[in-house]
This record gives C-alpha cells, sequence and structure tokens, in this order.
C-alpha cells in the first residue's frame, strides 16, 4: 500500500512539473514576472517532494542512491531542478532555466515511469497503462488550444474580410476587434506547444518501454512531431520575426489542417498506434 502511495505521488510530481514548464514556457516568449514566480514556486515544491523522497530512499537503502541507472537518473533529476531554481533566483537566464526544466522532466519522466522499480509486474504494468493515458490526455488538451486558436484566426479572417469590404453591420460587431482574435490566437498556441511537447516526450517513453523495436518513421510518429515543428515555427515567426495580421493567421490555419490530416489520416495509417496498452 506505502508502494502506490509513492507512485502516486510521484506521478504528481510529474503533473505539478508539467505546470511547471508550461509557466516558464510563457516567461520564456514574454518576460512574464508573475508567470516565472509562480513557476518557481511550483518547482520549489516539486524540488521539495523530490528531496523528501531522496531523503527516505537514502534511510531505506542506508546509502547515497548513485550506485544504479535507476538511482542515478532520480539524483539528476534533482541536481536539475536545484540548479535550475538556483539559476532562475540568482542569473535569471530564462533561456538556460526553461531548457534545463525541460531536460529535467524528461529525466524525471524516464524514472517515475520506468517499470524496473517495481517488483510486481501489476504495478509496473498500472504504471505504463497510467503513463499512455497521461501522454494522450496532455496532447488531446493541447490539440483542443490549438484548435481554439484556429477558430480565432478563422474568425480574424471573416473579420478582416468585412473590414476590408466596408461591410458594417451586426456580424461586424458581434465579431471582436482584429487585435484581441489575433492575441487569443497566440495565447491558446502559447499553450498548445509546451503541452504537445510534454506529452511527446510522455510518448517516447511509453514507447520505449512497451515497444523496443517501434519503427520511428511511422506516420503518426512524423505526423505528431511535425504538428509541434509547425507550431513552434508560428510562435518563432511571432516573437522572432514579428509577424502579425492576415499572415500569421493563414499560418495558424495552415497548421490546424496538419492537426486534423496527423489526428484521422495519420492515425488510421498508424502500425504503432494500433498497440494496446
Amino acid at each position: 500500500m506505502i508502494d502506490v502511495y509513492m507512485t502516486r505521488l510521484h506521478e504528481l510530481t510529474v503533473v505539478l512539473y508539467a505546470f511547471s514548464v508550461l509557466l516558464y514556457f510563457i516567461d520564456f516568449l514574454h518576460h512574464n514576472r508573475k508567470a516565472n514566480r509562480f513557476a518557481f514556486w511550483l518547482l520549489a515544491f516539486v524540488w521539495v517532494l523530490q528531496t523528501a523522497f531522496l531523503f527516505f530512499y537514502m534511510v531505506k537503502t542506508g546509502r547515497f542512491p548513485v550506485l544504479t541507472i535507476f538511482e542515478g537518473l532520480y539524483f539528476y533529476a534533482w541536481v536539475l531542478i536545484t540548479l535550475s531554481l538556483g539559476i532562475n533566483r540568482l542569473l535569471r537566464v530564462d533561456f538556460i532555466v526553461f531548457f534545463t526544466n525541460v531536460l529535467g522532466f524528461i529525466i524525471m519522466a524516464i524514472h517515475t515511469f520506468a517499470p524496473v522499480q517495481f517488483e510486481s509486474e501489476v504495478m509496473a504494468q498500472q504504471l505504463v497503462s497510467e503513463l499512455l493515458l497521461i501522454h494522450i490526455t496532455i496532447a488531446i488538451l493541447s490539440y483542443g488550444a490549438f484548435s481554439l486558436s484556429f477558430v480565432f484566426s478563422l474568425l480574424y479572417l471573416i473579420q478582416y474580410d468585412l473590414l476590408k469590404r466596408k461591410k458594417w453591420g451586426t456580424r461586424l460587431l458581434r465579431i471582436t476587434d482584429l487585435s484581441k482574435l489575433e492575441h487569443m490566437s497566440y495565447v491558446l498556441n502559447v499553450i498548445g506547444v509546451p503541452m504537445l511537447m510534454l506529452a511527446l516526450i510522455l510518448g517516447v517513453q511509453w514507447a520505449y518501454i512497451k515497444l523496443p523495436n517501434m519503427i520511428w518513421y511511422d506516420p503518426k510518429v512524423v505526423g505528431s512531431f511535425s504538428v509541434l515543428l509547425v507550431y513552434s515555427m508560428y510562435l518563432y515567426l511571432k516573437v522572432g520575426k514579428g509577424m502579425y495580421g492576415k499572415s500569421l493567421a493563414l499560418w495558424n490555419i495552415a497548421s490546424f489542417l496538419i492537426v486534423l490530416i496527423n489526428f484521422f489520416l495519420f492515425g488510421k495509417l498508424s502500425f504503432f498506434h494500433s498497440w494496446n496498452s
């Protein structure tokens, strides 16, 4: 029973860490200090949990936990979180903080969902199934964010066309102004991109455990990483290149078409996603 509770706590730390990475991503793009502070304290809570787990493990085994790869991963994740907190507090280098936390999340996910840590085969299989559930849930939530972003971009184009043709009327008034439509579309993509990235990290972890001979050029795998790439390019064009307006809306709509192709077409063609957990 204690092992079950400990497993749930480990899973909770992964979820909290995921939220922290999401907030650090927002701060990375916008220098949002409120998001940075919340991410910092969320990560600090994760660090407290990790430190407690590390201490209890040392008491249980009577030694420092670095003698196996499994133990080393845990300590490595703890070191990365510690360094991230220190960099965030002392140096305030957002670029390093964000990517350090992405690496830390990967290491923590590998450690948390590794079946080798459980003597019970049933518990190990349950943990892998829960990993798949978390992966699918986060991926669908990211797709939901992209869907709403697509709607806002579509409304942007409709509003843009009405204004260009000077079609004043009720329809024009019911659609909000162009700047708000573009901003909401952008915000939803800022949320969706890191969520999809985290979902793919967990998906790769699940595939490594369940499908050691997985085909990495499978349509669904290629499609999922393509979705992440095109939406990352959207953020780069918006933030790095300063693109805005109709061109950015068209890019966003084209990106969502790739989401639809990946979800409906590649899902049917995929050998990878025909497996069950």
